[in-house]
């Protein structure tokens, strides 16, 4: 059975492209983010396509932000799906809203508490509050907790500090912004290993380019995996 630690982010150009490669990896990897990006290109077809007919577990990355009412609506459409990650917004209004959407499925909502590809910088041109990015995370998913997040989206760097909140018991860390050691930043800010985000708290860690985008992706997936099986990923999964 794959280790469902590792969440394959399938950010290719269409649904073709992305069932292509999960034939490629095979019973390799068992679970598959879908994003915005694959959205007008066939992305809910192949979330639903990978979950019924291939048995993957399925990450919806749709970060949604809304009123709270389009929202609730949003989400309860989409827990149809029998999906298992959500991501929306970490506003605790649109958390408690996504929350009441999936109430009657078993579909986590993950809250987002700032994006891995943002610094202090970033945050200060969208006049966003001071202080430390560490700790403002804390702060929203601390929030975010309260208002009902079964989990929260956070850099690998953060993963400690939110893991030791007490509003974090039972809750679900998953990281973004993990790369192998060696390998391309891309986009991403605040990064770190597979074994060092694990061993700071994460329950699962979302990986893209680096698997995909390598020349042999399954070998690349293997690498991951024994990492996260090497002692320096001492964390255990602890739900989810």
């Amino acid at each position: 059975m794959a280790d469902d630690r590792l969440i394959l982010a399938l950010d290719v150009p269409n649904a073709f492209e992305g069932l292509k490669l999960a034939e490629v990896l095979g019973d390799t990897v068992g679970f598959y983010k879908i994003g915005l990006g694959m959205l007008t290109t066939g992305g809910l077809s192949l979330a639903n396509e990978l979950k019924q007919e291939h048995g993957k577990r399925i990450f919806l990355d749709m970060k949604l932000f809304d009123i709270g009412a389009t929202v609730e609506n949003a989400v309860r459409g989409l827990s149809q799906f029998e999906l298992d990650f959500l991501t929306v917004h970490g506003d605790p209004h649109v958390v408690a809203a996504a929350r009441e959407g999936a109430a009657n499925s078993n579909m986590k909502i993950l809250a987002v508490t700032i994006l891995t590809s943002l610094d202090r910088n970033d945050l200060d041109k969208s006049l966003l509050k001071n202080g430390k990015i560490p700790d403002l995370v804390s702060e929203r998913a601390a929030l975010a907790f309260e208002a009902g997040a079964d989990g929260v989206i956070a850099s690998p760097q953060e993963a400690s500090t939110i893991r030791n909140l007490p509003e974090a018991e039972g809750k679900l860390i998953v990281t973004p912004g993990v790369r192998p050691a060696g390998t391309d930043l891309g986009d991403q800010k605040r990064v770190a290993t597979p074994a060092q985000a694990v061993s700071d708290g994460a329950d699962h860690v979302v990986v893209g380019r680096p698997i995909w985008k390598a020349d042999d992706p399954k070998s690349a997936a293997n690498a991951i995996l024994q990492e996260l099986s090497s002692p320096q990923a001492k964390q255990a999964n602890r739900k989810g």
